[in-house]
């Protein structure tokens, strides 16, 4: 079992969702988190002030999958939030060691 965890862009999280359910993932985690990579922020002007925003807004997928089933994951993701610019996110791809779904008690693949 692998731990898919995305960061994307807030706008393409439907267009990354409808690519998931077309290669067979049934259920995703997302979470909206603030962060920067190599955009570093950028400026604002708000009321005739400038305001440096450091943190900007982002989404966190996380999808727990079979083996056989990263590079699709990963292929479908990159294909529905790549824009070519800057800030695109990451892809991160972990091993999990143990999956339990609590209201049955059922382990491994079938608890995802």
């Amino acid at each position: 079992m692998k731990l898919v965890t995305a960061i994307i862009k807030p706008f393409k999280l439907d267009d990354v969702r409808e690519a998931l359910s077309e290669v067979g993932v049934q259920g995703i985690t997302v979470t909206e988190v603030k962060g920067f990579g190599r955009q570093k922020g950028h400026t604002e002007l708000y009321r005739g002030a400038e305001y440096v925003v450091d943190f900007l807004p982002k989404i966190k997928l996380e999808i727990a999958i079979d083996d056989d089933k990263v590079d699709g994951v990963i292929d479908a993701v990159t294909g529905a939030a790549a824009t070519g610019k800057i800030g695109d996110g990451k892809i991160f791809v972990s091993s999990l060691e143990q999956v339990i779904r609590i209201r049955t008690g059922e382990t491994g693949v079938e608890a995802v």
